[in-house]
């Protein structure tokens, strides 16, 4: 086993021909098992951890959070059938959905490489779910030491393992079924990059599971809506959107209290990170490198992307979830409201939020057809 450490994070798209679905050019790929074992990138953080010698044991929320997480493990290999066909959305969905329905370059393509171009498309939306899943690892790990709490500490352990099967899951769809797999977007590493390095325990909570988790959730919910009821891609957002929807009523239980005691400069600068993050997610999330890919002016591509109306759709989704839940933990202050008055979504900030969950529905045995 070796590894090759890099200073900045490789920009090539991977190929992996045992999942191949069309021909396509990999000249541009220098990636691959011949060339390095492994890729990594360093990075650093003070991060300041604790010990707990109390053990006290509450029966609270984030310990029936970690109860349920203990029942509710799930096994990549058991209980997802890896032999289904990955159940895609109906063309005329896949095509909405992408934001280039009415775009020239878009509709000058043949078939083939429109349906090509759509592939593509996916993939790269899949490949930031498995990147956003490996941060969301990292800062769980860092969780684990620096949450004060005896229940936190567990629940943040249980979160650790959760996350890795979430990326082990979508680097084998990616790898095995999808056959491309896409760098990590530059704004969703600069989010990710900003939590893991930051010495502040509460920023991690309120940076992976406020945004990153419910961003996540908006993103696989609006997925599911769309493909196959019967294909693998459900059956495996279904297992991981579980996960997740635990993962962000911890953050808001946990925070929602230990925020009432900041100072109201502490909570300017947390309600500030909260905005930042939330602007990235509504603005730089493109998938540029697509754009690259096919030729396309990027710029242009990236206008009707962020124009289209599947990713409005997806938008209102996000914001649905994670403004209601700033407002939960005290995070939309008077400073900060106007702010996201100018991006237009503040008329979500009554919807529930992600604390008050369906115990019952969360408690559900797991679905699947394999069992």
């Amino acid at each position: 086993m070796s590894a090759t450490f890099v200073e900045h994070t490789p920009n090539q798209i991977r190929f992996f021909e045992e999942a191949k679905k069309i021909d396509v050019d990999h000249t541009d790929v220098d990636l691959d098992e011949a060339a390095v074992n492994e890729v990594a990138e360093i990075f650093k953080t003070p991060l300041t951890g604790s010990f707990n010698w109390d053990y006290h044991i509450n029966e609270d929320r984030i310990k029936k959070l970690y109860d349920l997480g203990k029942e509710l493990n799930w096994n990549a290999d058991l209980d997802l059938d890896w032999d289904k066909p990955i159940g895609s959305a109906p063309y005329e969905v896949r095509v909405f959905m992408s934001g280039f329905s009415e775009y020239k370059p878009f509709l000058d393509m043949s078939q083939e490489k429109r349906e090509e171009f759509l592939l593509h498309s996916e993939a790269w939306t899949d490949s930031q779910f498995l990147h956003g899943e490996q941060g969301a690892l990292l800062v769980a790990s860092q969780l684990v030491s620096c949450a004060p709490t005896y229940n936190a500490k567990l629940y943040a352990a249980s979160q650790t393992f959760d996350e890795a099967r979430h990326v082990e899951t979508f680097n084998r769809f990616l790898q095995k079924k999808a056959g491309i797999m896409y760098p990590i977007d530059g704004a969703l590493k600069n989010i990710i990059d900003k939590i893991l390095s930051d010495e502040r325990w509460d920023l991690k909570f309120i940076g992976m599971q406020v945004i990153i988790e419910g961003l996540a959730l908006a993103a696989f919910n609006t997925t599911k809506e769309y493909v196959d009821p019967n294909g693998f891609k459900k059956d495996m957002l279904e297992l991981i959107i579980r996960d997740e929807a635990r993962h962000v009523a911890f953050g808001i239980h946990y925070l929602a209290e230990y925020v009432k005691t900041l100072t109201d400069e502490e909570r300017e600068e947390r309600a500030e990170f909260a905005y930042q993050a939330c602007l990235v997610s509504r603005e730089r999330l493109v998938p540029t490198s697509v754009f690259r890919h096919f030729g396309w002016d990027e710029e242009e591509a990236r206008v009707v992307f962020l124009a289209g109306g599947g990713m409005e759709h997806f938008r209102k989704l996000l914001f649905q979830r994670v403004i209601p839940n700033l407002r939960r933990i005290g995070l939309l202050t008077d400073k900060i409201r106007p702010k996201f008055e100018e991006l237009g979504i503040l008329e979500f900030e009554n919807l529930p939020d992600d604390a008050d969950i369906d115990w019952a529905e969360l408690s559900k045995p797991l679905y699947t057809e394999t069992a």
